[in-house]
C-alpha cells in the first residue's frame, strides 16, 4: 500500500469520527488472536478504531507493530484510540475512495 498523504489522512480521520472502536487492546496486549480479529476488521471495513484499554503509555509503539504486521497505516489518534486504514485487496469490496494524490509543482 502506498504511503498516505496528509490530505488523505485528514479525510480518513473525518470518516472515522462517527465510528466506534471495533477492537480493544487489554491486558493481553498484541496477541495473535487480537491481530487476527483486527486483520478481519480491516479487510471488511478498511477503516477501524482500536481502543487501548491497557498499554496506553505504549500505544505509539504498539501501533507501529500493528502497521508492520498487518500492512496497515495508522492515520491518527484521539486519546487512547488509534485509527487504522488498509485498502481492501479486492477492488470490488472497496468502500472508501481516497482523495487523489496531487502532483508536486
Amino acid at each position: 500500500m502506498p504511503k498516505l498523504t496528509g490530505a488523505q489522512r485528514k479525510y480518513l480521520r473525518g470518516l472515522a469520527h462517527g465510528l466506534k472502536p471495533l477492537v480493544r487492546i487489554g491486558k493481553g496486549g498484541l496477541t495473535d488472536s487480537l491481530l487476527q480479529n483486527l486483520d478481519g476488521a480491516l479487510e471488511s471495513h478498511e477503516l477501524v478504531k482500536v481502543k487501548f484499554a491497557d498499554f496506553t503509555d505504549r500505544k505509539r509503539e504498539l501501533s507501529g507493530q500493528i502497521d508492520r504486521r498487518l500492512d496497515s497505516e495508522m492515520v491518527g489518534t484521539i486519546g487512547h484510540v488509534a485509527i487504522f486504514y488498509r485498502q481492501a485487496r479486492d477492488p470490488e469490496q472497496r468502500d472508501i475512495e481516497l482523495p487523489r494524490r496531487t502532483r508536486p509543482s
